[in-house]
């Protein structure tokens, strides 16, 4: 904790960029994402990415190194979908336990390996813990509109389960990303409060939202400034937005909570917004430039990349990050 309180003071911390986008790149088969364990198993495994930090862990320690070779100071775990919720999907819930500790011990020892190489830049590993592909808040059933696919109590048992794994496998900190729904990241929250209750121990908890389309609000109908109202009796390092968006839409979002919080003000945004294949086209450098508009303006401690981003932008965005002081925290909120 300390440490990533001290490395906040003193710069910009550089997230990684996507895990997604990396991942296509080695064009895996089926047959890839199954390995020799689940060669036999009942139902269809390819784009469980996840999974792929137990049948292809080498590719998944390659990513995240090439992301700390691009001068990334914090990695995310190959965890977004890690829950029991998102598992259902590929009726695997019984492996995710498994899944979030290996993905966090990947990304741990890859860590350590640069940390040991430069340590005047301590290396730090964040548990991505997605928003889940349920809403809490709203129903997914227009003729219904008080039917809930899920519940509060659901959705916090099964947090808790992916926060210990990754407790367990060694996180650094903890990453409640790409919020659309904010009940299901108070869920998250409630479940990180647990364990660090039962624990007696005290993680840094970063936050991140993400607003949906034009209207500048998250898909349960927030806007920027709600969202970090309806947050702020967390105790957390930093709130922040992520996806969606390219880096030129998300800054009046940005501007709408850096001046109304003491909690560091982070952002990954996605490199601009997907064309018509669904791919992403914005290259490093219009990336980096729309991106050194925030730290003009005072807005960032945190930045890195979403969809669509790769080493490449985060090489852009940590030479652009070094140039500039971090937005000012008070001690006493971090």
């Amino acid at each position: 904790m300390s440490k990533i309180k001290q490395a906040l003071q003193d710069r910009i911390l550089v997230l990684d960029g996507a895990m997604g986008t990396m991942l296509q790149r080695y064009k895996f088969t089926e047959a890839d994402f199954r390995g020799e364990r689940f060669k036999d198993y009942p139902s269809s495994l390819q784009g469980n990415n996840d999974l792929l930090s137990i049948t292809q862990p080498q590719a998944i320690k390659e990513v995240h190194a090439k992301y700390f070779e691009a001068g990334a100071d914090i990695v995310e775990t190959n965890t977004f979908s890690g829950t029991t919720i998102a598992m259902a999907d590929y009726h695997m819930e019984d492996l995710v336990y498994e899944l979030n500790y290996q993905s966090a011990k990947i990304a741990r020892e890859v860590a350590d390996e640069f940390t040991k190489r430069e340590p005047n830049k301590p290396r730090f590993v964040a548990g991505s813990i997605g928003p889940t592909n349920k809403t809490a808040s709203m129903s997914p059933d227009v003729n219904d509109p008080g039917f809930r696919a899920i519940s509060f109590d659901e959705l916090r048992i099964a947090y808790k389960q992916q926060v210990e794994a990754l407790i367990d496998g060694g996180v650094d900190l903890l990453l409640v990303e790409t919020v659309f729904d904010t009940l299901n990241a108070k869920a998250a929250l409630f479940a990180i409060e647990e364990v660090k209750e039962e624990r007696h121990i005290d993680i840094p908890v970063m936050l991140s939202g993400t607003i949906t389309d034009a209207s500048g609000r998250t898909l349960s109908g927030q806007t920027a400034e709600a969202f970090l109202i309806s947050v702020s009796h967390i105790p957390l390092l930093s709130v922040g937005f992520n996806c969606a968006l390219g880096a030129n839409l998300l800054q009046p979002h940005l501007e709408a909570i850096a001046n109304k919080t003491d909690f560091a003000i982070s952002a990954h945004p996605n490199a601009g917004l997907p064309n018509a294949f669904g791919e992403y086209d914005e290259s490093p450098q219009d990336m980096g430039e729309q991106i050194e508009e925030y730290l003009k303006k005072d807005l960032i401690n945190i930045i890195g990349g979403c969809c669509g981003t790769t080493p490449e932008h985060i090489k852009v965005i940590a030479d652009i990050a070094a140039k500039y002081k971090p937005r000012k925290i008070l001690q006493t909120a971090i």
